[in-house]
């Protein structure tokens, strides 16, 4: 009888553990680590609709489904993540970590093909010990990373492959590989650190810890969270980095996607300190980072190194989508929606104008202002033979051809999330539709319709299969740019209630209720380098429309490593414009939004397609000219003044879209004072 009583307690307290770690739907952290405020969803349950489905096609025609065949000397089956002896880095691991969920997301039979060796490979290299992936290191030959096959950096990479994978699938083999590799590191680590191959995974180790984190909560094994603490030991101390403004402010201070990866860190190690100061320290980094070296596309000055804001500087698009992918995670742990508007940010702007729209070509380094593409030396911390800024294949360094596939599926994939209320959060907005499980496990299918970022309005269908009515919290975002939005159910208007960001209708929702979100979006003005103006509405930055011719060239035999073509832009309309200083007191009256019609499906991403544009004004400045081969040193809006040359100079009429549709543009302008 006492037997029978202990079972029964045992089996009610793993009961309740269950309960309060899977958030009764989904898995929520379990205790000891801090509860996620918001809950991600299995891999697929999100599905792009609109123009983000068009984007994701435009990745699976080009260079994301077919970079086996564009890159056969190191995606194909030499690699040695399929057991060759070619590359043994971090580019194959790169590249299946964004074809992985885009394939899952379009349930494209194809695609998901293609990652299945990679899958089956890693599995069956596990070594008795729990090691796993490539072995041997090879001498060096010409575009292939060949050595450091051992290295802990590219593992981090793999593991957020398989922990995709599982969500996609619940294979049980990725648990059983990955309890075995997290002993090998807990066995291994104390004698050779993260340092130890090289020091890419002192300061990547976030990824790593993540990945930790979620297997403590599917299987509860204590070793995990000793781990845990081990990696974070060994971390490059992104905490102290973050807060010290003497060491932040400093040039060449650290990579650019080191920080983009890192900067999670304290963030990640909150879930098991539950120090809010781990928190804060992020916070109070990015508002350093935005001071010193931050750009209004919510990105930075780093090419390679932290190189300032001058709006000539660089930034890598590995950068771009290392920082979404933190943002996501970091938006998921805290629910502070700050990390939601960041995310947009570069999601909107960044990454349509980095990335060419075949999805084949792009840029190692972006420019804010940018009014020539050449191959010719620029001011940046590195040059790769002049090519960095060339719309290429392989231009610059090749790390960006493999690592670009992540940035829009983990945004698609982090549209939406579940709640630890048995509820549903849209935290950020894109076109798209979800299928979840909602109050007393229930599905449900939740439409979004919009044109957002383009236009205000986003409207929500829910549709039940086999119920009328089901109660459930629905939670919705409401960007810190957006001073008075509007809620409706089924045209009747609700009242707005918004607490940190964040507006909950928590009611029985019936089967066809449609909720229609509006979010004002303003013509606001903001400051950046040497006092200039940058424009902005909702999300989306506006720069000038500058024409350019487009050329493309071959690269010679000696150059081949940075592919067989590129493409460069001569500008063929003026570009060094400024505001005067009347205009930018008097936004409403001076900057006028136009909006044209184009189909929700196309692609919107291109000057002739800009669904919006702005109007203003802007005065010519004879003295504002090329310098280097780029917009020549940028005149501080606190002296451009009071001559009467400015003074004479006409005003013209200008056109700004959306800095997402432009190649050549300038979109941090000099102000000019009365």
């Amino acid at each position: 009888m006492m037997r029978g009583w202990k079972i029964f307690l045992l089996l009610g307290a793993f009961l309740s553990c269950v309960y309060n770690t899977m958030g009764q739907n989904y898995m929520n952290n379990r205790p000891p680590l801090v509860p996620k405020k918001y809950i991600e969803l299995p891999l697929g349950s999100i599905k792009a609709r609109g123009w983000l489905e068009e984007m994701l096609i435009r990745q699976k025609n080009g260079a994301t489904g077919k970079l086996d065949e564009l890159y056969p000397s190191v995606m194909g089956p030499r690699n040695g993540w399929l057991g060759g002896d070619g590359d043994q880095w971090e580019r194959g691991p790169y590249w299946i970590d964004g074809l992985l969920p885009l394939a899952y997301i379009l349930d494209s039979k194809e695609l998901i093909a293609k990652t299945q060796p990679w899958i089956e490979w890693a599995i069956k290299s596990q070594q008795p010990n729990g090691y796993f992936g490539p072995l041997t290191d090879y001498g060096p030959e010409p575009g292939l990373q060949r050595d450091r096959a051992q290295d802990w950096w590219p593992k981090m990479v793999m593991l957020k492959v398989l922990q995709q994978y599982y969500s996609a699938t619940n294979d049980k083999r990725i648990i059983d590989l990955l309890l075995k590799y997290f002993r090998y590191q807990l066995n291994t680590l104390p004698q050779k650190p993260l340092g130890h191959w090289s020091f890419w995974a002192e300061y990547r180790a976030a990824d790593n810890l993540n990945v930790v984190y979620w297997l403590y909560n599917i299987t509860g094994e204590k070793f995990l969270l000793e781990l845990g603490d081990l990696i974070h030991k060994q971390t490059f101390d992104f905490k102290t980095y973050l807060t010290t403004e003497a060491i932040i402010s400093r040039f060449n201070n650290m990579h650019g996607v080191n920080l983009a990866q890192g900067l999670k860190s304290p963030i990640i190690y909150y879930q098991k300190s539950g120090d809010i100061s781990d928190v804060q320290s992020v916070k109070t980094g990015l508002q350093l980072l935005k001071h010193y070296h931050g750009f209004p596309t919510g990105m930075y000055g780093a090419d390679e190194m932290m190189h300032g804001a001058n709006p000539t500087q660089g930034s890598e698009l590995c950068s771009a989508v290392e920082l979404m992918y933190s943002l996501e995670n970091m938006l998921a742990i805290t629910g502070d929606v700050d990390f939601a508007d960041h995310l947009e940010r570069i999601a909107f702007n960044v990454l349509p104008s980095q990335i060419d729209e075949h999805f084949i070509n792009r840029q190692y380094f972006q420019q804010i202002n940018q009014v020539k593409i050449s191959r010719d030396i620029r001011n940046f911390d590195i040059n790769h033979a002049e090519t960095d800024v060339l719309y290429g294949f392989l231009t610059g360094f090749p790390c960006c051809t493999s690592n670009m596939h992540q940035g829009w599926p983990k945004f698609t994939q982090h549209l939406w999330f579940a709640t630890s209320d048995n509820g549903v959060a849209a935290l950020v907005y894109a076109p798209s539709v979800v299928n979840l499980k909602v109050g007393p496990g229930i599905p449900v299918t939740i439409r979004e319709e919009t044109f957002y970022p383009f236009d205000e309005t986003i409207q929500f269908t829910i549709q039940f299969e086999k119920h009328a009515a089901v109660r459930f919290p629905f939670y919705f975002r409401i960007p810190k740019w957006c001073s008075s939005p509007k809620i409706s159910i089924n045209g009747h208007s609700q009242a707005v209630d918004v607490k940190d960001g964040i507006i909950i209708l928590d009611k029985e929702w019936r089967n066809g209720d449609v909720v229609e979100l509006q979010l004002s979006m303003e013509v606001t003005l903001s400051r950046w380098y040497e006092q200039s103006v940058a424009v902005e509405r909702g999300p989306l930055v506006y720069a000038l429309k500058v024409d350019g011719k487009k050329e493309e060239h071959r690269f010679s035999d000696k150059d081949s490593k940075f592919g067989t073509t590129y493409v460069t832009y001569e500008p063929t309309t003026p570009w060094n414009f400024g505001f005067t200083e009347n205009a930018v007191r008097n936004v409403k009256e001076h900057f006028k939004v136009v909006k044209q019609h184009i189909s929700k499906d196309a692609y919107p991403w291109r000057a002739q397609n800009a669904p919006i544009h702005i109007e203003t004004v802007g005065r010519q400045l004879p003295f504002w000219t090329m310098y280097n081969n780029m917009a020549g040193p940028q005149p501080n809006g606190n002296t451009v003044s009071g001559s009467s040359l400015l003074r004479e100079l006409p005003e013209h009429k200008i056109v700004l879209i959306p800095f997402g549709c432009t190649i050549l543009r300038v979109a941090e302008f000099p102000v000019i004072r009365n």
